[in-house]
Parts: C-alpha cells; sequence; structure tokens
C-alpha cells in the first residue's frame, strides 16, 4: 500500500487530546488519525448512500406498506413503547428532535 506524507496542522489542544486518545489505545498517533479519518470517510459514504436511497423511494407504496403493518398481529406484552416515547409523553409530543438535514 503506498503511503503519503501531509503536513497536518491542528490546534495545540487537539493534539494535546490526540496524543492522549492513542496512547490510551495503544496506537501510534498516527495510527489514531487514519483511523479517525476513515470513521469520517465512513460515515459521509454512508450518509450520501441513504439519502441517494431516500431519493428513489415511492412515498405512496411505503406508505400503503406501513398502513398494512401488523394487521393480523396484535402486539404482544412487552411490544409496549416506554411512558417516556408515547404521544404527549415527552416535551416536544412524543416526536424525535429534527436533524440538521431532511431526508
Amino acid at each position: 500500500m503506498r503511503q503519503s506524507n501531509f503536513a497536518l496542522r491542528l490546534q495545540p489542544s487537539l493534539l494535546e487530546e490526540a496524543r492522549k486518545a492513542a496512547e490510551s489505545e495503544g496506537v501510534a498517533l498516527n495510527q489514531l488519525i487514519n483511523v479517525a479519518v476513515a470513521e469520517k470517510l465512513s460515515a459521509l459514504r454512508t450518509e450520501e448512500f441513504f439519502l441517494q436511497r431516500a431519493r428513489g423511494a415511492n412515498r405512496a407504496e411505503t406508505l400503503r406498506i406501513l398502513k398494512r403493518a401488523g394487521k393480523g398481529n396484535p402486539p404482544r406484552p412487552g411490544d409496549e413503547l416506554p411512558t417516556s416515547r408515547k404521544k404527549g409523553g415527552a416535551k416536544n409530543g412524543g416526536r424525535r428532535p429534527r436533524s440538521g438535514r431532511n431526508l
């Protein structure tokens, strides 16, 4: 595998935290930074994958499938939502907080 050198400028406090994290993980600082960059790229690619999938979704078909979900299959004990998740149980009416991006 070919490797490249790249001069990375980090704020001193961030560099110190990265050194501590590398030490606690038992890896070299270079390895920690490589893994961190790989994880971030993976997250970005995953987000793009799901955005592409969402763009191709058929909303009417999805709603049709969801409407029939559970018919003939009544809830069993243990299927209940926690009290905090029931409608009106949370401060925002039981809804999850909105993320920064809409799908």
